[in-house]
């Protein structure tokens, strides 16, 4: 029997919340839907708590809001938990939403027990959309907001939510979105970067470079290595930046390897060489023909937050410009989980942090089973997002949604593995790290299962 659970790793640890079920969930596309309950579960299965971690233990350079200022939720006059989930369910991001659909609909029939009821919205995927539905969820009894998927959505939902006295955890990656009862639980650039860093600092690596895209998603990750650098002693010694179109791209790489520089330097070294006739001086020269550039890069490994082809430009152009991936190593963020990466030669040998692909291939397997395809990585977002609700409406029965349940110092162990939400509103995840194949990608730094210590 496969055994799915999202757990607290302390008060609520005592519980397995779900077992495999081999029904396919029921789904709705309404926008104002009738409730879905699920069955009872199954008998909770003990098993050993693991200690929390002291407030002194969350992300360096965080500042923890005062709990004064968060919402409490409300009661549900016949002892019900009333979960709103608000998605995309038409409109151009459909598929996406319904891919959320499933995988909480899965979550629901695996965790949820018969005062548990989910309550999806249709958002169409736009800020107007998301009002309506959150309104719509408000009238409703939602104690709690699960979504919006979007940033613009979940930002124009929070007036609603904080008035309501109700907290929100959107599936978005902004964040910008993350405040005092506004839990963001998507994929965070600095836990991905805080990941990749700390492990190569771990490995010995100390000069840092980053070559990214002149995008916000590029300008956060740089300010995240910026920040994580510092923290773990490391120095961040060259930042470059390429536009989005890539049309500069040559260009900036050509800079930022200090090629021309280089080149002149070995230009120069020939030309001293060649006026010589000693055996010593024939034979360093002879060396000199076969390289394009002397002189080190100041950094030992290059961060390249990029995917897909323009990932493949610009790992190809690195070694065109004499750096050297097998002396300076490469890091990516989880942009780089995917297949194929292996055929490009500069790669291969790679390193990035990703889920565990064991801790979640059981999810994605069931999935393909009972729907017919596989989701989007972000998917899971939502069967850990209704796996957390209906254990703590099992855990928690008076204030199950209240923001000291949802920011439990200790964390809770979800598909993608361990995660916890913090005070702020945003989130800490435990990354694996990953190594690039010729083939696909092996795991060479395993995800830590819980927070107790610094071990990512």
């Amino acid at each position: 029997m496969t055994v799915w659970r999202v757990l607290p790793l302390f008060v609520l640890a005592g519980f397995v919340v779900g077992c495999e079920s081999t029904d396919v969930p029921r789904q709705t596309r309404q926008a104002n839907p009738a409730p879905v309950q699920s069955a009872s579960p199954p008998p909770a299965v003990s098993a050993p708590a693991l200690p929390a971690l002291s407030r002194t233990q969350l992300i360096p350079g965080l500042d923890v809001a005062a709990e004064s200022t968060v919402p409490t939720p409300p009661r549900d006059p016949y002892g019900l938990k009333r979960v709103g989930l608000l998605l995309p369910l038409t409109g151009p991001a459909a598929d996406v939403g319904q891919s959320f659909l499933n995988a909480a609909q899965m979550a629901l029939f695996d965790v949820g027990d018969d005062r548990f009821v989910l309550q999806p919205y249709d958002t169409a995927g736009t800020p107007d959309g998301a009002v309506d539905a959150a309104a719509l969820a408000v009238a409703h009894g939602a104690q709690v907001l699960l979504g919006p998927v979007f940033s613009a959505s979940a930002k124009a939902v929070m007036p609603q939510a904080q008035a309501a006295g109700i907290n929100m955890i959107p599936f978005t990656t902004d964040p910008t979105v993350a405040a005092p009862g506004v839990f963001v639980m998507g994929f965070l650039a600095h836990e991905q970067v805080r990941r990749i860093i700390t492990f190569s600092r771990a490995q010995g690596i100390e000069r840092f470079a980053v070559l990214a895209p002149a995008t916000p998603y590029g300008e956060t990750v740089v300010d995240a290595m910026s920040q994580v650098v510092a923290q773990t002693g490391g120095s961040l010694n060259r930042v470059a930046y390429y536009n989005q179109s890539g049309d500069d791209l040559n260009d900036v790489v050509r800079s930022f390897a200090d090629y021309d520089r280089r080149h002149n330097a070995l230009l120069a070294q020939r030309a001293a060489l060649e006026s010589r006739t000693d055996t010593v001086s024939r034979v360093a020269l002879r060396r000199l023909e076969r390289l394009d550039t002397i002189g080190e890069v100041p950094f030992d490994a290059v961060l390249i937050p990029a995917q897909g082809g323009r990932l493949t430009e610009v790992a190809a152009l690195l070694p065109f410009y004499d750096i050297d991936p097998g002396r300076v190593q490469l890091l990516g963020t989880m942009v780089w989980h995917g297949p194929s990466l292996g055929k490009e030669p500069a790669l291969v040998g790679g390193w990035y942090p990703a889920p565990s692909p064991e801790g979640n291939a059981g999810f994605y397997n069931r999935y393909r089973t009972l729907y017919g395809a596989t989701p989007p990585a972000i998917a899971t977002h939502g069967y850990d997002a209704v796996a957390l609700a209906a254990v703590l409406g099992r855990t928690r029965p008076d204030r199950p949604f209240t923001s000291d349940a949802l920011a439990s110092p200790s964390g809770f162990s979800g598909v993608d593995g361990v995660f916890r939400l913090l005070p702020t509103g945003l989130s800490e995840r435990g990354f694996a790290v990953m190594e690039i194949t010729r083939d696909g990608s092996d795991a060479i730094g395993p995800a830590p299962t819980t927070f107790e210590a610094s071990q990512f």
